[in-house]
């Protein structure tokens, strides 16, 4: 532990790892608002080393503190708090692990390694009597985690509706505001700086899907991992959708759902329609906003930037304050350990939604009952059929339809059916419905 300072006050140790965006705001949120976390932590907390790969670049902070070995942030005693934003899952997670067979606390922003090994580490650590938290790993600065581990924990959570990714929020915004097809919408994303020049786990929904992992666990007190999540990405979706959408009185948003239901547990990240009366529909740009229903509390929304390095060091120095102000009582760790109990995970095939299927058809009478008795023969009902005028060149119509509930399994099943009619051209889009 570190070593005592005025009184009975003593100074608390930190140790971070990685100096990117993130890192650099941590040190300077750490520096310049020192006489602030004294008050807030009873303590002092000083950055005692930072931990970064290239020691020769030019950085806004002592240089003494820089060091390029991992031991000397582990092996010094009076770190007591390593922060870990590295990113990414190696060496992240064997420097966490590390960390805490050393007796030291850990702050992480990772949800890559929280998805992934959060329920061993937050047993190693509960074994060694230290605490990991973890509250900037989903929604960065949008408080989180801290609500699902105390304020609701006495109420039985039964749905979580989340925007968690702001590069796809961001692209999607302007697919549908300014009609922009996808291509071009990622480039102006990547332009402004909000999608990295390779976004493949942004627009494949794994991103918000390690996130929904890390949140249906604590939720839903059971382990989720980042496979049993069903992902889709946002890459097929068009400009037609987004104009049919408008036209139905939807949005278009990719959505990561978790539902408990009978003690089965739903997980799923992909592209649905919502309608656009509800709040989630609202939420534009980078931001991020996750809709959580409780029995006691009924539906609460949070809402806020999601990413970047200010919200995120916000709830990093946020978890900071937290472990220095249980050092300074003498507090022993005592991680919210994620349950061992595996709840059943409900198949992409057993859900039950709406959906909407966008295609292009022979322009002849009688195309759409041969449409409709394939999707009636898997007991699937049509809502509402939208057709356009006919492409006469082609001799080619395009066609919407909204079916009201039907089984997923009987769905795909059906879609199969319709690519093989004759009259079928193209099923171009195909997307579920949450009402």
């Amino acid at each position: 532990m570190s070593s005592e300072v005025a009184g009975s006050q003593m100074s608390i140790g930190i140790g971070l790892m990685g100096l990117g965006k993130v890192g650099g705001r941590v040190a300077k949120v750490l520096q310049d608002r020192s006489e602030v976390i004294v008050q807030q932590a009873g303590c002092p907390s000083i950055l005692k080393k930072v931990l970064v790969h290239d020691p020769a670049k030019k950085r806004d902070i002592d240089f003494h503190l820089i060091t390029t070995r991992v031991e000397d942030i582990m092996g010094d005693p009076e770190i007591d708090i390593v922060v870990e934003v590295i990113g990414g899952e190696h060496p992240a997670w064997e420097y966490i692990k590390q960390a805490i067979f050393r007796g030291k606390h850990v702050v992480t922003a990772n949800k890559e390694v929280m998805a992934k090994h959060g329920v061993e580490l937050l047993a190693l650590a509960r074994e060694h009597e230290v605490d990991i938290l973890y509250e900037a790993s989903v929604g960065g600065g949008i408080p989180l985690i801290t609500p699902l581990r105390q304020d609701l924990v006495a109420n039985k959570i039964s749905t979580i509706y989340a925007i968690i990714n702001g590069t796809t929020n961001h692209i999607l915004t302007m697919m549908s505001k300014e009609g922009l097809s996808f291509s071009p919408a990622l480039r102006q994303a990547q332009q402004l700086g909000y999608a990295e020049a390779n976004p493949s786990d942004d627009i494949e929904g794994r991103d918000a899907a390690y996130k929904l992992a890390i949140l249906a666990s604590l939720a839903f007190h059971t382990i989720v991992r980042p496979e049993d999540v069903y992902c889709e990405g946002i890459a097929f979706l068009d400009e037609h959708d987004f104009r049919y959408a408008k036209e139905l009185g939807y949005a278009i948003k990719l959505l990561a759902i978790a539902k408990e239901r009978n003690d089965s547990v739903e997980v799923r990240v992909h592209p649905v329609f919502i309608p656009a009366e509800f709040l989630l529909a609202k939420v534009d740009g980078v931001y991020n906003a996750v809709q959580v229903e409780g029995d006691l509390v009924g539906k609460m929304l949070f809402y806020g930037e999601g990413a970047g390095a200010l919200p995120t060091s916000s709830a990093i120095v946020a978890d900071i304050i937290s472990l220095a102000q249980k050092i300074n009582l003498k507090v022993k760790g005592s991680p919210w350990p994620l349950s061992s109990y595996c709840k059943t995970i409900t198949p992409i095939s057993e859900i039950e939604t709406r959906y909407y299927i966008r295609m292009s058809i022979a322009d002849h009478p009688g195309v759409l009952a041969q449409i409709a008795k394939a999707l009636g023969d898997h007991l699937i009902s049509i809502a509402s059929v939208i057709q356009k005028e006919s492409e006469v060149s082609t001799q080619t119509a395009e066609i919407v339809i909204m079916t009201y509930p039907a089984k997923e399994k009987a769905m795909q099943q059906a879609l199969k059916e319709m690519e093989k009619i004759a009259v079928v051209k193209e099923i171009a889009s195909f997307i579920r419905v949450e009402a």
